[in-house]
């Protein structure tokens, strides 16, 4: 049963904020080839390979006067068609070729007050499910088979 869909898939050679488009990712157990982050000792590894956020999100935060698009909160998966509040760590999903573990709630840090003060409030709850704010700020994923996601691509909740 496909739930979603792949909007955008992002990357940045040198890390940072915002992360751009690309056509297809290909992906391995340490994240989209070629991907880089700014702070290396806060973001990746195999625990954080991807960051997940959804279209709805950046919607609903750019309603408060934030100015947010795909890739803009230096996410290499945008998605539309799920959930964000109904995230949990431990669930799986298959994207494209690729099936994921969502592994930890992305706490937003202060790169993203390039979009404007306050963000990051707008972003997280706290590590509350009840939060009307839960995962708006994404979630970071471990890969638990490599392959490869493009735009368009359906997203699925496998686990």
């Amino acid at each position: 049963m496909s739930l979603g869909r792949v909007v955008q898939v992002c990357f940045s050679s040198h890390g940072g904020v915002p992360k751009r488009p690309i056509a297809r990712g290909e992906v391995t157990p340490l994240g989209i080839v070629g991907d880089s982050w700014a702070h290396p000792q806060i973001h990746g590894g195999p625990r954080q390979a991807l960051l997940i956020v959804a279209a709805e999100a950046l919607e609903q935060v750019s309603a408060q006067g934030f100015s947010l698009y795909p890739g803009a909160l230096g996410e290499n998966l945008t998605v539309a068609g799920l959930t964000p509040r109904a995230w949990r760590p431990g669930q799986r999903y298959r994207a494209g070729g690729v099936t994921l573990e969502l592994t930890k709630l992305r706490w937003p840090c202060d790169t993203l007050s390039v979009y404007g003060l306050g963000i990051q409030a707008a972003l997280y709850g706290g590590s509350d499910p009840s939060s009307p704010r839960w995962a708006l700020g994404g979630f970071y994923a471990a890969v638990v088979e490599p392959g490869s996601v493009a735009a368009g691509d359906p997203v699925t909740l496998v686990g």
